[in-house]
């Protein structure tokens, strides 16, 4: 069994996620009461989006190394990001990290194509809608992806960061949230991705009209097989 490490706080609500969904996910596939070791290095979303969204991305890479660098000090075996932005950097993290790292990006990528679908609709943070890091290896695999308008996706940032970042979901959010979906839908996409891991707090309030990728708990699935050693990593 891996000991796992997790840079969390990016933010906080999701983190708890990642932590509560990997120990109850590993306890279920024990058979019995144990909880795996695992350190959380908590970083601040509030150092991490502004410089993901102005692509500074040699600090960035800088700021996630000094966590993941703690974690490696721990005694951490593998570690991950509990954000799909941070993969921004991730290829430059996993040049430079002294531990394997798991991407989500990957785990994304797989289950789209495992799913068959021929479209699908990318929501998230401005820099996953914006930038190629998740785009690219979805389209690379044959599957277009379908993005919102400006104004929607200036509307979705907002939003994540000053509602779902601080715990707050709102009626009007999850109404306006269902209304960017259904234009997805209304252009052809079969699904849509979750590309930001506070997310699923909108989803979850209100019925879809396509299939939700929930990239949280595909992480979580892909983190739990890694400390259970069921997986290769790195």
């Amino acid at each position: 069994m891996h000991k796992l490490g997790l840079i969390g706080g990016v933010g906080p609500e999701s983190t708890i996620d990642y932590y509560l969904g990997i120990t109850q996910g590993v306890r279920r596939r024990v058979g019995r009461d144990y909880f795996p070791p695992l350190t959380i290095e908590s970083m601040s979303c509030y150092d991490v989006m502004p410089l993901a969204a102005e692509r500074r991305l040699d600090e960035l890479t800088d700021y996630f190394m000094g966590g993941i660098e703690h974690l490696a000090s721990a005694g951490c075996d593998v570690a991950a990001l509990c954000c799909v932005t941070g993969h921004i950097v991730f290829e430059q993290l996993v040049d430079r990290s002294p531990i394997p790292l798991v991407s989500i990006v990957d785990v994304i990528r797989d289950e789209i194509v495992r799913r068959g679908y021929r479209a699908v609709l990318l929501l998230g943070t401005r820099a996953t809608m914006e930038q190629p890091f998740l785009k690219q290896p979805i389209i690379l695999s044959h599957v277009p992806v379908v993005s919102p308008n400006a104004g929607e996706r200036t509307w979705l940032w907002d939003i994540i960061s000053n509602e779902l970042e601080h715990g707050v979901v709102r009626d009007e959010s999850v109404a306006r949230f269902r209304s960017i979906v259904e234009q997805g839908a209304g252009e052809g996409a079969q699904a849509v991705i979750l590309g930001c891991t506070e997310l699923p707090m909108l989803a979850h309030r209100c019925e879809l009209p396509i299939p939700a990728i929930d990239v949280l708990q595909l992480h979580i699935d892909a983190l739990v097989d890694v400390v259970m050693g069921d997986a290769t990593h790195g």
